[in-house]
């Protein structure tokens, strides 16, 4: 999710580093990542709490599993692209060659 918004960022943004497009991007997807992190958590909560025995492990399994996934989300998507030293001209559609036409009679 963060990473499709840097991607079309970086092709949107004309001027800018690396750095202040990771961070545009991670400022419009954090308000969305947030809210559904939290109706996810509060769902699985009430899983854990009144889903019965049958149901507590793999709720908390889960519960685990979506605070990882926000944390990534947030903290280590755009960090690790940062890392790798990603710029636009990596992010760029490749420019389609010209097609050899197979003529046949």
């Amino acid at each position: 999710m963060v990473s499709d918004r840097i991607r079309e960022n970086f092709r949107k943004v004309r001027k800018g580093t690396p750095e202040e497009i990771m961070n545009i991007s991670l400022n419009q997807t954090l308000g969305r990542t947030i809210v559904t992190s939290l109706t996810t958590l509060l769902v699985l909560t009430a899983l854990a709490v009144f889903g019965g025995e049958l149901i507590h492990g793999f709720a908390i399994a889960l519960l685990i599993g979506v605070l990882v996934g926000t944390y990534s989300s947030i903290y280590v998507a755009a960090n690790v692209l940062l890392a790798m030293g990603v710029c636009k001209e990596d992010l760029m559609p490749p420019e389609k060659e010209d097609e050899e036409v197979d003529e046949r009679p």
